[in-house]
């Protein structure tokens, strides 16, 4: 499971996912739920993107 959620085309599909929905996430859902989720979501989408870049450093 660990390879494949390391992949390329997979943490390019957790950050570009994630992003879209926490950027949308605050006006779809009201109040604290879709501020939590847009909050969870970028979280996610920032820990994806730093694997990527961490994985692009070291290619290099």
């Amino acid at each position: 499971m660990k390879s494949l959620l390391s992949s390329k085309p997979a943490l390019w599909f957790l950050f570009l996912f994630n992003l879209a929905v926490a950027a949308v996430a605050p006006f779809a859902v009201d109040g604290a739920q879709g501020i939590m989720t847009a909050v969870g979501m970028g979280v996610v989408s920032m820990g994806a993107g730093v694997s990527l870049l961490r994985g692009r450093q070291s290619a290099a």
